[in-house]
């Protein structure tokens, strides 16, 4: 039996936090994250397949997380959640190195298919 792939969810908002995990947790192992801090710290400790990634967080937003992560960790694919769609932060996480981004709010399906296609591609 191959072992569950463990996604890290970053958002600081908790209703987000909850519906993703709730989305996921069928298929997949959910660390949830409330800050990019919190999530340096989970990424230093725990071995995380796919960190899906909110833009817009107080302190410390999305962009300086991935930056910092990369750092540390090798090539975990990142997917940007973003509730403003603009292209600007599109093209930035992606110019960054993001895997995939996924625009709030977003349907069920949609994310389950933009994360299988991300574990498709290891």
């Amino acid at each position: 039996m191959q072992q569950q792939k463990r996604i890290l969810v970053v958002d600081d908002d908790e209703m987000n936090l909850t519906r993703t995990r709730i989305i996921l947790k069928k298929n997949y192992d959910v660390l949830l994250a409330s800050s990019g801090m919190e999530a340096l710290h989970i990424l230093k400790t725990r071995k995380i397949d796919l960190v899906l990634l909110d833009i817009e967080m107080p302190k410390m937003n999305g962009f300086v997380t991935f930056q910092r992560m990369k750092e540390f960790v090798d090539e975990i694919p990142v997917i940007f959640l973003t509730a403003s769609g603009l292209e600007g932060d599109v093209v930035s996480a992606i110019k960054l190195g993001a895997a995939n981004y996924l625009k709030k709010p977003f349907q069920p399906q949609e994310l389950l298919r933009r994360v299988a296609l991300e574990f498709e591609k290891q």
